[in-house]
């Protein structure tokens, strides 16, 4: 497995391409903008994308969704249930804030806890987060299939050393705590945490020093 970030748009959203080295199958997890550069890294890696995976609804998480489809007409672009109304709708996924007026098409895939995300050979499961926003959602790839200690994709929910914002339309603090640690920290402690903006982290950092969850 490969994981290539990109970070792209103003807020410096990380959006991560995602590869199987066996079939050149890919995933673009978050394109928040910049849909001709992702483009062009797909292109040159020679990756054939097979999903667009939005962690949740946030125009700078979905920015590119529309012409990243356009050239990859074959990928399904997959988000959770609760956050699909936010794609086509600039007042919910607050780009109307910016006057940048982000409109995604709709989901071809929602979604929810458990469900699986095959890219290639790769398996991963999505564990619904909510908290930052309702339907923010993360893909885990365990340690069994996925090497030192799995990797986790966790969109804006869990950073290096803090947490996702609660004080937006649909935010919840309590919620976001309790999806953190009932499960995220529940991960192994050595599975690689990939953050929706920042550094990369593990879940023994983040349980250990993390000072919002303490």
């Amino acid at each position: 497995m490969h994981i290539e970030t990109l970070v792209v748009g103003p807020l410096a959203t990380n959006c991560y391409v995602v590869s199987c080295p066996k079939s050149r199958a890919g995933m673009i997890v978050d394109p928040g903008g910049e849909a001709e550069r992702i483009a062009r890294y797909v292109q040159e890696a020679r990756l054939r994308v097979t999903w667009i995976v939005n962690t949740h609804g946030h125009a700078d998480h979905i920015g590119a969704n529309a012409a990243l489809k356009e050239i990859f007409r074959s990928a399904k672009l997959a988000i959770h249930p609760a956050d699909a109304e936010m794609l086509a709708e600039p007042r919910l996924n607050l780009s109307l804030i910016t006057g940048a007026d982000v409109r995604s098409p709709a989901a071809d895939v929602l979604l929810t806890e458990s469900d699986g995300v095959e890219v290639g050979a790769l398996g991963f499961r999505v564990i619904h987060l909510p908290g930052h926003t309702p339907g923010g959602i993360g893909l885990y790839r365990d340690a069994s299939t996925g090497g030192q200690g799995g990797v986790v994709l966790s969109g804006d929910v869990l950073f290096a050393g803090s947490v996702g914002r609660f004080d937006l339309p649909g935010g919840d603090p309590d919620e976001l705590i309790r999806a953190i640690k009932a499960r995220l920290l529940v991960l192994p402690d050595p599975c690689a945490v990939y953050p929706g903006h920042g550094p990369a982290t593990t879940v023994e950092r983040e349980r250990i020093g993390n000072p919002f969850l303490q």
